[in-house]
């Protein structure tokens, strides 16, 4: 028998496309970080960083995956690794320790601005007003998109930052954390994600039902978990699950 009373959601690429979004953020925020400092030096009548885009930016990404390998209880904290990549390259290229913290936060803010200007799918909206009369929803995202200022915030009572728990998906404590927010247990939840390592997998494990989001799956799917091609199919698939109690 399946009764949901709660449904948790992923955001990136569950409930829009996060691909093209992610680029503009990953290049903008940095190339508005040096012309910013360049025009802040050149007020001061100093001279240029000595960075450039195409060297920064890789030197920024290695600092990252270091910084992750050295914090491994950080990896998906993102923002948290991004600030502490700036924040040193900033001050080795000869920045003063307290001029690299401001201006590594000032970069954030601009990432964190870029981030947000995601466009949800056409149906989400009106698909999580439908939902949300006769469930309990919840967000539970890897990514480190600022929850309260994206576009469907108001959908989502509970939203779990799993990278901030330090325990980034497929742990299971960002789905135990959004559950006892919702007050439910796992048989009567399910969760909607595109990814099969991140959400179906830990989310069947641990007695959830799984909407999987993909255009193409030929494999044999596990108990409780389902596929849909796009986040508009759910409301089809709630009801037959119901019509299967």
């Amino acid at each position: 028998m399946i009764t949901l009373d709660a449904i948790t959601f992923d955001l990136d690429d569950t409930l829009w496309d996060n691909q093209g979004v992610m680029l503009k953020t990953e290049e903008g925020h940095y190339r508005w970080l040096l012309e910013a400092l360049t025009a802040w030096r050149s007020a001061r009548q100093e001279a240029p960083l000595p960075l450039t885009y195409e060297e920064g930016v890789e030197d920024y990404l290695q600092r990252r995956q270091q910084w992750a390998h050295q914090v491994p209880e950080r990896r998906g904290d993102f923002t948290w690794l991004r600030l502490r990549a700036l924040e040193a390259q900033l001050e080795e290229s000869g920045l003063a320790r307290s001029a690299a913290l401001l201006w590594a936060a000032a970069a954030m803010n601009e990432f964190h601005r870029l981030r947000v200007q995601v466009t949800p799918h056409p149906e989400a909206a009106g698909l999580l007003s439908a939902l949300a009369e006769r469930y309990r929803l919840a967000a539970i995202t890897n990514g480190n998109i600022h929850l309260k200022r994206q576009p469907l915030a108001a959908h989502f009572p509970v939203a779990i930052a799993a990278g901030e728990l330090l325990a980034p998906k497929p742990d299971p404590k960002p789905f135990l954390t959004a559950l006892e927010r919702l007050n439910t247990v796992p048989r009567r939840a399910m969760h909607v994600g595109d990814s099969w390592q991140e959400d179906v997998l830990p989310a069947q494990q641990l007695g959830m039902h799984a909407a999987w989001v993909a255009e193409r799956g030929d494999q044999a799917l596990p108990e409780r978990v389902h596929r849909i091609a796009h986040v508009k199919e759910l409301p089809e698939l709630i009801a037959w699950l119901e019509r299967q109690a």
